[in-house]
Parts: structure tokens; sequence; C-alpha cells
């Protein structure tokens, strides 16, 4: 196997393993970034191997928003105690301002700030705050004008879940309102067009299974699973969805009204996706105090 540039600084971001050693732990290992990671610790090379092998499925959503542009950027940690540092904190802003001018993750993670890659910025943070930390993602929304709402903030911009609307149109404050319905009513898309066809397929299909079993006629069954799968999208689509402000309008009807036009949106919450791990945390502590 071929051991790419972007392996390996994946591993020494990892370990804080050197280039070379990380280079020789996966060609070593033929590639695979656990082995090379045991690898380095055998030899004593991977300075922060114990932390980087631990969940990061706590931390912070920071959202940015500058013109028609807005970011969402997700900076993990392993315990919620770190979201509430303030040094942590004024990283991730810094990360979620520096996101403005790029266009993915990796971009960010190369992106300098104050002359200093973002990428050593975290790996520093690790080694002073002594817990593992992950930049996991970012999400850009654009358009005429783009909302933004935090909730569970914790700061200006910070906070568990981060929602940006981006709108064709003036803006007159429906913007926010659309954000926060965002972040309660969890769409899975912007409309049926932009849902996943495996998505539509699989709900099609159980609706389907479901609808035969009531042994009514073919006929009655098609129209009854086109009622069903018309309710389906109601529930999960943006602009089909019962706005919350005003249960009587969809978001769609509602945005309508106000003028504008909604072109897009990222929902993004904190640890979303993240297996975690069930900890002892009696005996997490009973080996901290052993050293």
């Amino acid at each position: 196997m071929a051991i790419t540039a972007a392996m390996v600084k994946e591993l020494r971001d990892a370990t804080g393993a050197g280039m070379m050693d990380a280079k020789k732990a996966l060609t070593e290992t033929g590639g695979d970034m656990e082995a090379a990671v045991d690898w380095l610790r055998t030899k004593g090379l991977a300075k922060a191997a114990k932390k980087s092998g631990r969940t990061a499925a706590e931390g912070l959503v920071g959202v940015a928003v500058e013109g028609g542009r807005g970011v969402a950027v997700e900076v993990n940690s392993e315990t919620d105690f770190v979201s509430k540092n303030a040094e942590f904190q004024q990283m991730v802003a810094s990360f979620a301002r520096a996101a403005l001018g790029v266009d993915d993750v990796e971009a960010l993670k190369a992106a300098e700030i104050d002359g200093k890659p973002v990428s050593d910025i975290l790996t520093d943070a690790i080694a002073r705050i002594g817990e593992n930390m992950n930049l996991r993602r970012m999400a850009v929304v654009e358009g005429d004008s783009v909302a933004s709402y935090v909730h569970g903030a914790v700061a200006e911009g910070l906070g568990r879940i981060g929602v940006l609307v981006g709108l064709k149109g003036e803006d007159n404050g429906i913007g926010k309102q659309i954000a926060m319905h965002v972040a309660a009513a969890q769409p899975a898309s912007l409309s049926e067009a932009d849902l996943d066809p495996a998505v539509l397929e699989r709900e099609r299909k159980v609706l389907t299974e479901q609808a035969r079993e009531s042994g009514k006629p073919e006929q009655v069954i098609e129209k009854m699973i086109e009622g069903r799968m018309k309710k389906f999208l109601s529930e999960v689509t943006l602009l089909g969805q019962q706005f919350v402000v005003n249960p009587d309008l969809t978001v769609g009807q509602a945005a309508r009204e106000a003028g504008v036009e909604i072109t897009g949106f990222v929902r993004m919450a904190v640890g979303e996706g993240i297996e975690k791990k069930e900890e002892d945390f009696a005996a997490e502590v009973a080996k901290a105090a052993k050293g």
C-alpha cells in the first residue's frame, strides 16, 4: 500500500510523533493506522497516542457569518468540561472565523491564524488542556443573506447546536425564526429534490409492506402509499414542515409570505454520529488518582 503524505500527517496529528517516525510506522504496518499507532507506542514515540485513542464526542459548534456567507465548525473534546474552558472557546471561535476564507475542513486545518496552521494550534491545545480534541467538520451556506442561530450558547456564536439558513431576498427577521425552527425540527433536507433517494426508497418500501398487510385492493394500496409518502415528506423536508412560529403555515409558505426564498441550510450538533463509549466514571477517577 502506498503511504501518502496525508496518511503521515494524520498519524502525526494523532500521536505527536515526528514525520519520519510516522512514515516508518505506516510502512512497517502496511498503512494500517491503528497498527501504526500501536507500533509508535511500542517504540515510545507516540506522545499523544493515549489521548488520540479516547473518544472525543463533546465540544462546541462555532458559527460565523460575513455578508452572504456563513460557516459552521465542529471541534470535539472528550468532556463537556472543556467546552466551558475559555481557551477552548476562543480557539473554536477563531477556527470559525478562519473558516470564512476556506471551502472544506482540510483547507481549514491548513489555514493559518497569526502565522500558525490551525492543525498545529489544535495539537498544542491537546497538549496544554490534556484531552483528545478533533476538528471534525465544517459546512458552508451562502445566499443574499445568511441567518444564524446557536442553541445552548456558551458565548457569542458558540454552542451545542449551530444553524445557518441561506436566503434569496431581503431578510426581514424571518431568517432567524427559520434557523430556530431548524434547530428544533431537525429537517433532513430542504425539499424532496434534496432528500437522499435511498431514504425515499427505504420509506416507500416500508410503507408499501405496511399497506399490503391491510389486505386491501392494489388500487387502494397505491393511494394509501402516496398519502403516507406525502405525510412523510411534510415531516422531514424543511419547506414542507409546519412552521413552529405559525403552525398554520409550512416553512415554505412562511418564507414566501416574507418575500424570501430559502436557498439552503445547515444544522450541526455536537457529537452527532459519533459512537460514545460508556465509561465507568468512578473507575476512571480511581485510575487517575493512582497516577
